[in-house]
């Protein structure tokens, strides 16, 4: 077990196995020799007197080796750590309109419905939109993009539809 005390003259505190009790070491952060005490006499973690003279201020006092150092534990658990902010639960209301599916979204390019000459643009669509159902249908937003056509070797111009819904 460790003897944890403060050095008398720049109150660090320091952590030192048991078996150095009594014996005189250099205190890490002020330098001065220090005489480790034994486990009963031994301060654990007290906080300077307002009585006791504040050390004159020097480089070591500003340097990082002069912080004091904080002995923390962390809580160990044989259960599972309980969740410390809960998530609200949707409304009643929500969920039966199909809240807790995820929203989704399809585009539908008409250059992309044309096979061997055809438009099937409007036939992908009422297939698509009868497979969503008209309860989990959100939005329909109507697109107009270029492309280049590598047959006539022209920028086109086309259109088709961003449909939001859920699934």
């Amino acid at each position: 077990m460790d003897i944890v005390f403060n050095c008398p003259n720049c109150d660090q505190e320091l952590a030192v196995d048991q078996t150095g009790a009594g014996s005189q070491i250099d205190c890490p952060a002020c330098g001065e020799k220090i005489t480790i005490p034994s486990a009963a006499k031994a301060t654990t973690g007290s906080l300077p007197t307002p009585a006791a003279p504040a050390p004159a201020p020097s480089s070591i006092a500003s340097s990082a080796a002069a912080k004091v150092e904080l002995h923390l534990k962390v809580p160990v658990r044989n259960t599972p750590p309980e969740s410390l902010i809960g998530k609200p639960k949707p409304p009643l209301d929500a969920v039966q309109k199909g809240a807790g599916k995820r929203l989704r979204i399809h585009t539908i390019r008409r250059a992309s419905c044309i096979e061997n000459g055809h438009d099937f643009f409007d036939d992908r669509v009422s297939t698509f939109l009868q497979e969503v159902t008209e309860a989990n249908l959100i939005s329909i937003h109507t697109i107009s993009y270029e492309m280049f056509d590598v047959g006539v070797q022209k920028i086109m111009t086309d259109y088709g539809l961003v449909i939001l819904y859920r699934g």
